[in-house]
């Protein structure tokens, strides 16, 4: 049995979805902090809820197999992962696949550490585990490719930093790869998009597919969180994503290693096709 924990979040959308076309036979279990949320998923749902032990323990039994996707709470995540890896030792669970940030163990962006604190806790568990160092989603730009059209610029602060980005399908594909494949137990894997681009080329490529000049307008990493608290983002997030932008500029989203495509078995998601995809979802 096949367990995924965040199933109802984006990309525990996603990996379901893919399961269900991969591998039809497989025995899937949608583990939600609230159940009535996955009631579409088409797949058996049980009640897990990091802060809630209790929960973890039910929720994995007879699991062989758990996608561990990291939670959204900044702050809180190691511990709670802690207690997904504690549930799943005590029921037996085989292998544990998580997913982590790229370079997570040499990346300034401030979700490194509590990524670093799970993977410490998997090693220590005992359990075989897969490592899933996942990039950046094109979809962090592409969201809000609504209000960059309405502005009529692409705002950031990322300078000409490089980010290798891939979508969440892209990265979906990829935890389904190592899901039904153990012999990835063990291993680490880089994950980022085949090719890396500035937030002055999104600009361009957004400019050339909607025939209207958007440009990319980079500001400071405190301009630009005041700009997103100015958009109704709250001040931490706004921080955080600003931040995340500075380190961008400095790096640490630049990926040449190409390991997502080969886990995948095809070429990442090509920018244009994203930028298509994202002006069609407007239409």
């Amino acid at each position: 049995m096949i367990a995924i924990t965040g199933s109802t979040g984006q990309l525990g959308r996603k990996v379901i979805a893919t399961l269900q076309s991969r591998a039809p036979q497989a025995q899937l279990v949608a583990l939600a902090r609230s159940p009535e949320k996955a009631a579409d998923l088409g797949v058996p749902v049980r009640q897990a809820d990091y802060d809630q032990p209790e929960t973890l323990s039910a929720a994995l039994q007879g699991v062989d197999t758990l996608l561990l996707i990291s939670g959204s709470e900044i702050g809180k995540r190691a511990e709670q992962h802690a207690n997904v890896i504690r549930a799943a030792k005590a029921q037996g669970v085989q292998r544990i696949v998580y997913t982590s940030l790229l370079r997570a163990d040499t990346s300034p962006i401030s979700l490194a550490p509590e990524h670093l604190a799970t993977e410490a806790a998997l090693a220590d568990s005992g359990i075989a585990h897969t490592i899933l160092r996942n990039g950046w989603y094109v979809e962090n730009y592409l969201a809000s490719l609504g209000g960059t059209l309405q502005a009529g610029a692409l705002f950031g602060a990322a300078g000409q930093g490089r980010i290798h980005w891939a979508t969440r399908q892209d990265f979906a594909e990829a935890a389904v790869a190592a899901l039904l494949d153990p012999q990835t137990a063990g291993q680490v894997f880089e994950l980022s998009g085949d090719q890396g681009y500035t937030l002055s080329e999104l600009a361009a490529e957004i400019s050339a597919q909607t025939q209207r000049e958007i440009p990319y307008n980079d500001l400071s990493v405190d301009d630009y969180a005041a700009l997103l608290v100015q958009v109704g983002l709250p001040e931490p997030v706004a921080a955080f994503v600003a931040a995340a932008d500075g380190d961008a500029a400095q790096g640490a989203l630049e990926d040449e290693g190409k390991q997502l495509s080969g886990l995948i078995g095809r070429p990442t998601t090509p920018l244009s096709t994203s930028v298509a995809q994202a002006l069609a979802a407007l239409s």
